[in-house]
This record gives C-alpha cells, sequence and structure tokens, in this order.
C-alpha cells in the first residue's frame, strides 16, 4: 500500500511497463472533465441569455401598457373636445340621424 502511494506521488506510475492503460484513463478522464466544463459554460450562458430576455419582455411589456393607457386617454371624448376646441370645431348640437336604405326589389 506505502508503495503504491510512493509510485503516485513520484509518478512511476506513468513511465512504467504498464503505463498505457494509465495513460488512457488519465487522458479519458481528462477529456470528461473538458466536456463537462464546456457544459457548465453552456448552461451558463443559456441562463445568463433567458435572464437578459426576460427583461426585455418586461421591458416592452411596460411600455406596451404605458402607450395603451396613453390612448385611452386621447381616445376619452373630453379629450377629443378639448383638443377640437383649440382648433375652433365644437361638437354638434343636433343629434345624428340614422339613414334607411330601402332595398330595390
Amino acid at each position: 500500500m506505502k508503495s503504491n502511494i510512493y509510485a503516485i506521488l513520484k509518478g512511476t506510475f506513468l513511465v512504467s511497463d504498464d503505463a498505457f492503460k494509465n495513460w488512457r484513463i488519465i487522458i479519458f478522464i481528462s477529456v470528461l472533465a473538458i466536456v463537462m466544463i464546456a457544459s457548465s459554460h453552456s448552461a451558463d450562458k443559456k441562463v445568463y441569455e433567458i435572464a437578459r430576455l426576460k427583461n426585455e419582455v418586461n421591458e416592452m411589456r411596460s411600455a406596451f401598457i404605458d402607450g395603451r393607457s396613453k390612448l385611452m386617454k386621447l381616445k376619452m371624448e373630453s379629450a377629443v373636445i378639448s383638443a377640437m376646441r383649440d382648433k375652433g370645431i365644437a361638437p354638434s348640437v343636433i343629434p345624428p340621424k340614422k339613414i334607411k336604405i330601402k332595398s330595390q326589389n
């Protein structure tokens, strides 16, 4: 047991006669570690992208609601009357008449 630990610490297990299987395992573990690190970076990048898009959606939703509330205020009859009064147009005092079209049969 003690000799195995010394062999690992000194690195003689990498240069011995049966070192080829040790190198294969080391390379395999290294490749797996690289794949795991790359996968982790990819996942982090996606999380940041999702957070950025969520913020963008919230900003656009806020702008939409703000624009819709401004439109509702502009469409009010009192707002239209005051805007037309500035241009010299007043609301009619005569009510509108309904036009009926008779069929030509």
